[in-house]
């Protein structure tokens, strides 16, 4: 599935994903642990941002949301007003070099191309600065497919592997990578895996 029929896609179910999150559990309390590692007054972007309540709502005020969805960032604008909503693609974030003390990505990563993620992963690495901090969700299996019926309309997902994928945030200069298992918004349990940027 291309970016874009991946952003109308989240054009279409961004409303229901918002209804049927959970916006507390354990994984929106792990960036808590994220911001107390951070200097203070970070600036940190948040990837995938959708609605805002899961993950932006829990960063400082000010932070970047940036998401592929307008119908996503319209419903952010109206749960996180203090946020800086960005539409972008993770793939080319539109970002200055060295920009963010810290990243995080839920639930985000694995709706781009699986052939993708180095790159999406150089992008993050691109925007931080040293010694810059990421939060994201780690896939534990290799797929690629498209579920119909997924939130009332269909959405793609695609990752390497758990391995693979931790390969990768190496390859991209992150290190000090920690894997921590939380629950999801939609209430399963999800792996995350804390890292840090090379200095």
């Amino acid at each position: 599935m291309d970016r874009d029929t991946v952003r109308r896609r989240w054009d279409e179910v961004s409303e229901t994903y918002a209804r049927q999150r959970d916006p507390g559990g354990s994984d929106a309390a792990l960036v808590g642990d994220l911001l107390a590692s951070l200097p203070p007054d970070p600036l940190v972007l948040d990837v995938g941002c959708g609605d805002g309540a899961r993950t932006l709502a829990n960063l400082p005020e000010g932070s970047v949301g940036l998401d592929v969805s307008r119908v996503g960032l319209s419903l952010a604008a109206t749960t996180v007003p203090g946020a800086r909503l960005v539409q972008g693609d993770m793939v080319s974030l539109p970002l200055a070099d060295d920009s963010v003390d810290a990243i995080t990505a839920y639930h985000a990563v694995f709706h781009v191309q699986r052939e993708e993620h180095p790159r999406v992963y150089g992008e993050f690495a691109r925007v931080l600065r040293p010694g810059g901090r990421l939060l994201q969700t780690l896939p534990g299996g290799r797929f690629e497919t498209v579920r119909r019926g997924w939130m009332g309309g269909e959405m793609f997902f695609s990752a390497p592997g758990r391995e693979r994928t931790l390969a990768q945030l190496r390859d991209a200069g992150f290190e000090d990578l920690r894997t921590v298992t939380a629950d999801d918004p939609l209430g399963s349990s999800t792996e995350f895996v804390f890292a840090e940027l090379e200095g």
